[in-house]
């Protein structure tokens, strides 16, 4: 079983990410489950959203504590936030930051890698300049990195649960496919 945690700020799709990262693993005949975590429901609170996805039946249904996988939406809160509490080794670090994964220092044990969500997302103009919806490039380059749903699928979902803007939507994923760096 692959289980991932989402962390970012209500208003940027942290929960939608969770539910199309399932989505497109589902498109591809993977069993799969997506659910969030946050206390008061407000724009800008830190949120947590959680996606499992096996071969088999998935019998589990508690909070990710171990995830193979962490993505982080806002930049600030690998900071402010433990995103790395319980990463098994190994594990990777997809941030949305326009750095270059090494200028990060996370333990060597996980993998980095990074994409200028926020950039692609003001560029496709997927929320506003000042709170860029970061959902869907941040998927586009977790497919890339991680190779755990594939890009077809992941853009069909995006065209299904978008819209109003699916063809931007797309756009985005499909450029931080192409733009994700990684240490």
């Amino acid at each position: 079983m692959i289980e991932i945690r989402i962390h970012g700020r209500g208003g940027q799709g942290t929960v939608v990410a969770s539910k199309m990262l399932v989505t497109a693993a589902a498109k591809e005949g993977k069993k799969v489950q997506a659910f969030p975590l946050f206390g008061a429901e407000r724009r800008g609170a830190a949120v947590a959203a959680f996606a499992r996805i096996d071969d088999q039946k998935i019998r589990i249904h508690s909070e990710v504590y171990t995830p193979d996988h962490v993505i982080v939406l806002d930049p600030v809160l690998y900071k402010t936030v433990g995103v790395t509490a319980g990463l098994k080794e190994g594990g990777m670090i997809l941030l949305n930051s326009n750095q270059e994964p090494s200028s990060y220092s996370f333990p060597a044990q996980f993998k980095v890698a990074t994409v200028d969500a926020s950039g692609i997302a003001r560029k496709h103009k997927l929320g506003s300049r000042t709170e860029p919806i970061v959902n869907t490039a941040i998927l586009g380059a977790f497919a890339r990195v991680t190779g755990i749903i594939g890009i077809e699928a992941l853009a069909e979902t995006i065209r299904e649960s978008v819209p109003g803007k699916g063809k931007e939507n797309e756009a985005a994923a499909r450029e931080a496919y192409e733009c994700v760096k990684m240490r």
